[in-house]
C-alpha cells in the first residue's frame, strides 16, 4: 500500500457521520444541482466516499461506478449501493477503458496532491460530448467572511484542525483559484457558481438545524397567524440554495462544469 493511499485510509470523516443533518440537505442540493449538468446515461465517481451521494445518482444512470482509496469507505458504499461497481484505488492509479457520459469529483480537488494532474487523468474517463463537474469548499464563503472578522480565523483561506486533521484537506479553493488549475490542466470551463448560501459552520449549521425552533418559533418562523403547512426547515435550506445561485462567490461550495473538448 502506498503511503498516500494509507494516509487516505486514516482520514475518519464521512458524510453519514459528521454534522449528518446538514451533510443531509447539501447533499440533496449537491446532487440537484449535478443532475441538472450530467451527461449520457453512465457517470464515474471519483472519489466515492461511503457512498453517500452515489446512492442518490441510481435513479438518473443506468450504469454508476464509484472509486475510492479507502476501503471502509468502500464496504458502506457498497451497502448503500449494491447494484453499483465500486474500485478500490486512488484516481491518481485508477486504470479503465471505459468511457462515462459524466465523471464527478464532489469535494476532492481540495484532499489531493497534485490537483491539476487529477484534473487532467478525470477528464480522460469521458465519453465526446461528457462533462466532468468537480465541487470545491469555497475559501471566500460569507460564514468564513464571518470568521475572520470575529478572530477564529486568521484569513479566509486559513485550513482548521479540523479540515486537516479529519477531513483531510490539503489547500483551500476560490473561484479563481479553482478556474486557473482547470486552465493549467487545459480543459474547458462551461459553466462556474455557487451551492448554498451557509452563514455559519458546519458545526452550527448542524446544530441550527437539529434544534431550531422550527415548529412553534414565533415570529421569525413561518408565517406567523397562518396555519403552518410547510416544513420550514426545508424551505430554509431550499431559500439558501435558491439565493446561493445569485451570489456563488459567497457560497459554501464552487462548482465547475468542465468538458475536455477545446474550441
Amino acid at each position: 500500500m502506498t503511503d498516500e493511499k494509507q494516509l487516505q485510509e486514516n482520514y475518519d470523516w464521512a458524510r453519514s457521520r459528521y454534522h449528518t443533518e446538514y451533510n443531509a440537505y447539501l447533499a440533496f442540493y449537491k446532487i440537484k444541482d449535478c443532475l441538472s449538468q450530467a451527461k449520457g446515461d453512465s457517470v464515474l465517481d471519483l472519489a466515492c466516499g461511503d457512498g453517500t451521494l452515489t446512492a442518490m445518482l441510481r435513479k438518473r444512470f443506468k450504469r454508476i461506478v464509484g472509486l475510492d482509496a479507502s476501503s471502509k469507505h468502500l464496504a458502506e458504499a457498497r451497502l448503500k449501493v449494491p447494484e453499483a461497481e465500486f474500485v478500490e484505488s486512488l484516481i491518481e492509479d485508477y486504470k479503465c477503458d471505459e468511457r462515462f457520459g459524466t465523471v464527478l469529483m464532489l469535494e476532492i480537488l481540495e484532499h489531493v496532491v497534485d490537483p491539476v494532474a487529477v484534473l487532467r487523468k478525470a477528464a480522460t474517463f469521458l465519453e465526446p460530448g461528457g462533462v466532468l463537474i468537480v465541487h470545491v469548499p469555497n475559501a471566500h464563503a460569507v460564514n468564513r467572511k464571518i470568521a475572520v472578522l470575529m478572530g477564529t480565523l486568521k484569513n479566509c483561506e486559513e485550513l482548521s484542525p479540523f479540515d486537516l486533521q479529519v477531513a483531510g484537506h490539503r489547500r483551500s479553493y476560490t473561484m479563481e483559484s479553482l478556474r486557473t488549475d482547470i486552465a493549467k490542466a487545459n480543459l474547458r470551463v462551461l459553466e462556474m457558481g455557487g451551492i448554498f448560501y451557509k452563514t455559519l459552520s458546519t458545526a452550527q449549521m448542524d446544530w441550527f438545524l437539529k434544534n431550531g425552533l422550527w415548529q412553534d418559533g414565533g415570529f421569525g418562523w413561518g408565517r406567523v397567524g397562518e396555519e403552518q403547512t410547510k416544513n420550514w426547515k426545508d424551505e430554509f435550506c431550499r431559500a439558501c440554495y435558491e439565493f446561493g445561485k445569485e451570489r456563488p462567490e459567497d457560497c459554501n461550495l464552487l462548482y465547475a462544469v468542465i468538458s475536455r473538448d477545446q474550441k
